[in-house]
């Protein structure tokens, strides 16, 4: 009897863990911010996660043609620039509604990989949410800038998405870690010029290291695991509770408070990703992720 038989649990436990730990380590990278800045934080976390993968998979074990580093350099920039725009976008807004907003990017890949009727039911779902969250008319809540940050990170999700694809044939390990290298080329310069000799603390430091470890290494190691023993469209409805548990750990972690309204607006985004996830004619392959 295989373990995945004699305890079915596990791989959706390890789905819920990845979640969980992706949302605690983003919620303790947020009270980084007024030490060394979004920017800052955002290197710290690329950063390390580039080395400690690096060190995990050694992908330098694995043949690497031409065709395939460009690749896992477009795949990598990719996850750079998202990570650092979604680091922006929590300056100013709620993790929550950060993640909510940012899910319209895979959520746009998802509705044109499947045309079928009923996605419009689930498009309507996800602009519902939209609409409720968005800073518009003279009672805006968020603020515009973050929105639009998250908005740009939720596009480079989805263009993540694609290019991941694209290197979809390699192994997990070397394609992650290898984009990682790729994405801190972008993030780390950036990130050192904006807070400057700050992340020679070793304090932050040490901070840094521990976020990359919650926020990317423990998710990805969690979600390889899982996707070896789930289906990939359970797998997907699973992580389409990101948003819902992103809001509730900022809440507890962060006192970040949410109005009744902004929660329906986070459930019908989750109910749009769910559904379009269960009703997809083709499920892209997933992509380990590491946003958020």
């Amino acid at each position: 009897m295989t373990p995945s038989r004699s305890l079915p649990f596990l791989p959706a436990a390890a789905v819920l863990g990845s979640v969980t730990s992706l949302s605690i380590g983003t919620s303790l990278a947020k009270k980084l911010f007024p030490l060394v800045g979004a920017e800052g934080t955002s290197a710290l976390r690329v950063g390390f996660s580039a080395i400690v993968l690096l060190l995990f998979w050694r992908p330098w074990r694995w043949p690497l043609s031409r065709r395939d580093a460009g690749f896992i350099i477009r795949y990598g920039l990719t996850l750079g620039v998202m990570n650092l725009l979604f680091y922006m976008a929590l300056r100013t807004i709620p993790f929550g509604i950060a993640v909510a907003i940012e899910f319209s990017g895979p959520l746009a890949v998802a509705m044109f990989a499947s045309r079928r009727p009923i996605d419009f039911l689930w498009l309507t779902f996800a602009i519902i949410g939209l609409g409720m969250l968005l800073p518009l008319g003279h009672g805006a809540t968020l603020d515009s800038t973050g929105v639009m940050f998250a908005f740009g990170a939720a596009v480079c999700w989805a263009l993540y998405m694609l290019f991941g694809k694209q290197a979809g044939h390699l192994h997990a390990g070397h394609s992650v870690s290898l984009g990682l290298v790729a994405a801190s080329l972008v993030v780390v310069p950036y990130g050192v010029v904006h807070a400057g000799a700050a992340l020679l603390d070793w304090k932050i430091l040490a901070a840094g290291l521990g976020v990359a470890i919650i926020s990317s290494a423990i998710p990805m190691s969690l979600e390889m695991m899982a996707l070896k023993r789930l289906p990939s469209e359970t797998f997907g409805i699973m992580v389409s509770l990101e948003p819902a548990v992103a809001s509730l750990l900022a809440m507890l972690l962060l006192g970040e408070m949410l109005h009744a309204s902004q929660w329906l607006a986070i459930g019908c985004i989750v109910m749009a990703s769910i559904g379009s996830t269960i009703t997809a004619r083709r499920i892209m392959p997933q992509a380990v992720e590491v946003a958020g």
